[in-house]
């Protein structure tokens, strides 16, 4: 049996570098020997990935994007299609949990500084990863043709209006008609289902591979490629697998019980999962109360309404994406790690958090006199760690050296 797997491996080496593959980016790529917790996100990530793509193909096989159909085609699925209600809830609760270990992957980076030299191409990789994300969600979100989809859709895709000269062109181009109607679901569906994903894989595959030439960073900041030994391998580095295999198992089953709770006691999440209004099919001449994106894109809805202008909040509410692009080329400080800065950067890394999260709550809340206040001051907060950077980077690139970095990485 055993000379039969090694001749048909042989065989398909021959015509396929599967073996090569296995060894180039598991059992002999070398990660540095001291990841922490923060280093679980990324294969966390991917996970979520898979989870969402098998669901999102279940789901498709019994949903009908028609407008007239689509909110009683989800009904069917939660109600008569045999484990129906669990893809469901693991497709939405998936979508939530994929921002969340993404947005941690992200801090992650900027924690330790993986975004710089010679990493900047994985961070533009990432970027546009968490941006078609970001499409693929909000297109997901029409798909069930409730109230809260149908308006904050509405409300999003108006957006586009406000820009100069071909904006209003640009938003019927965008909905397929004058309104959110069954052509913009049919092209959502389609957008949704083939092409993001297509990309998202794609950004995904280059993220991975990028990754692996250039090696992966560590909570150090400390390039383990500098010091080899005699057979040529990084000597604070160890084999992925089976080490970080073995690791990333650990932390996929403890990722497991918090997503099984979530699926099996409150997908919806006391509503930031799922919002009330999604139970209710979609009304073109009621408008809800209070229209509010998915709780992980309120920071941006935030600063969007904090910008009196609604051109100058469509720009504020790009350029708080594209400034996370060009992190590398701001901070230009050669040391990486968190751990060596000084107390000003872990200050205004934490402001940063601070603002983030507080600027997501915001954009859950209906808007008033003192919440748009709150909102303008937490987005100059928000922009402000960039300029901070910016700045002290210009003035001296070894501004934040307090801590000797050490040669070698720490346990």
């Amino acid at each position: 049996m055993k000379a039969l797997l090694t001749a048909g491996l042989e065989w398909i080496d021959a015509r396929f570098p599967l073996t090569k593959m296995w060894n180039e980016h598991l059992a002999q790529y070398y990660a540095p020997k001291n990841f922490n917790f923060w280093y679980y996100f990324g294969s966390l990530a991917l996970l979520v990935l898979v989870i969402q793509i098998v669901t999102g193909i279940f789901l498709t096989m019994n949903y009908k994007p028609d407008s007239a159909l689509a909110f009683a085609s989800v009904e069917y699925i939660m109600r008569d299609v045999e484990w129906g209600w669990l893809i469901r809830y693991m497709h939405s609760t998936g979508a939530s949990f994929f921002f969340i270990v993404v947005y941690l992957h992200i801090l992650r980076g900027m924690m330790y500084g993986s975004y710089k030299k010679p990493r900047e191409l994985i961070w533009i990789f990432g970027m546009f990863i968490y941006f078609c994300l970001m499409a693929e969600a909000f297109m997901g979100y029409l798909l069930p043709w409730g109230q809260m989809s149908y308006w904050g859709a509405q409300v999003i895709i108006s957006l586009f209006s406000a820009i100069p000269a071909i904006g209003e062109d640009l938003s019927t181009w965008i909905r397929g008609d004058y309104v959110i109607a069954d052509a913009t679901l049919n092209r959502f569906f389609a957008l949704h289902v083939v092409a993001v994903p297509v990309a998202l894989l794609g950004l995904v595959v280059m993220h991975i591979i990028a990754l692996h030439e250039v090696g992966s960073n560590n909570p150090d900041g400390v390039e383990i490629k500098k010091v080899k030994g005699p057979d040529g391998k990084p000597l604070d580095g160890i084999p992925f697998h089976p080490y970080y295999t073995v690791k990333d198992i650990v932390g996929v089953a403890v990722f497991g019980i918090i997503f099984s709770f979530v699926v099996f006691f409150t997908p919806e999440m006391g509503g930031y999962f799922l919002e009330p209004p999604n139970f209710v099919p979609a009304d073109p001449m009621k408008t809800p109360a209070h229209i509010a994106p998915v709780w992980y894109f309120t920071p941006f809805y935030a600063m969007l309404r904090a910008v009196p202008s609604k051109l100058g909040g469509v720009i504020v509410m790009g350029l708080a994406i594209f400034v996370l692009f060009i992190l590398p080329w701001i901070d230009r400080t050669p040391i990486k790690s968190v751990r060596y800065r000084g107390l000003l950067f872990k200050f205004a890394l934490f402001i940063f958090i601070i603002s983030f999260i507080i600027l997501s709550w915001l954009g859950t809340q209906p808007a008033t006199q003192t919440l748009t206040r709150l909102a303008q001051v937490f987005t100059i907060l928000y922009f402000g760690y960039f300029v901070f950077l910016g700045v002290m980077s210009f003035i001296s690139p070894n501004w934040d050296n307090v801590k000797p970095v050490p040669e070698r990485v720490t346990s």
